[in-house]
């Protein structure tokens, strides 16, 4: 990604440096960053825009750890799984990392900041159901992965690779912006009658108090070619 920082509207384009071992994604209700539970930090590890992702089954709004939303318990998995993710309308072409749960539950974070990650524990994309990639929107000195996640609108592609070769191809349908302290939780990681992704990074303002982003910003998107 070529933009930075200076780029982009103050509302949440600003650096952070974060514990190494915190997890970015944040689901629940609850202050995170990335996205899959309620968690404590938005960021995870180091300063990422990735919310942080709680992924215990209730979470605790207000406890204080970052994280993603809180998935459900994934349905049958396919024997292929996703190996790199392609937005070409916001020039995203990433590998993919496996993301797991924390100690307390959260979604931990990317490792890279300019890899995305899938919630390996979760949905596989493809599969009925919505299978959730997580990424930083900022590191401690640039723009991350996800650093343009907001600018996707209903049309536009993203195109998942298989590791058996095949590609899911999906199309966003909407976005959302959601605090932390109030994540969509069952929007996010509920149950879907049809193929469904979710891409989710940091947003908001940049809480120098806490060293974190105050909300989360989620792009919802169905399964259009597989």
């Amino acid at each position: 990604m070529s933009r930075h920082a200076l780029d982009v509207p103050t509302r949440r384009r600003r650096t952070m440096v974060i514990a190494a071992a915190a997890a970015v994604l944040v689901v629940g209700g609850t202050a995170a960053g990335v996205a899959v539970a309620a968690g404590s930090g938005d960021s995870g590890s180091s300063g990422s825009g990735v919310p942080r992702a709680a992924v215990t089954s209730s979470p605790t709004a207000g406890s204080g750890t970052a994280g993603f939303q809180d998935p459900a318990a994934p349905a049958a998995r396919s024997t292929a799984t996703p190996t790199r993710v392609d937005i070409p309308a916001i020039g995203v072409s990433s590998g993919l990392e496996d993301l797991h749960r924390g100690a307390v539950g959260e979604l931990d974070p990317p490792k890279d900041w300019d890899r995305a990650g899938w919630f390996s524990d979760g949905i596989v994309p493809g599969q009925v159901g919505p299978a959730v990639i997580a990424g930083h929107v900022d590191s401690p000195t640039s723009a991350a992965v996800f650093f343009r996640l907001d600018e996707l609108v209903p049309g536009d592609r993203i195109t998942v690779t298989m590791s058996d070769g095949t590609d899911r191809v999906f199309q966003v349908q909407r976005s959302e912006r959601a605090a932390k302290s109030a994540f969509p939780t069952s929007d996010v990681y509920g149950t879907s009658p049809t193929p469904a992704l979710r891409l989710i990074t940091c947003d908001g303002t940049f809480d120098t108090a806490t060293g974190h982003y105050t909300d989360n910003l989620i792009v919802f998107a169905t399964l259009v070619h597989d």
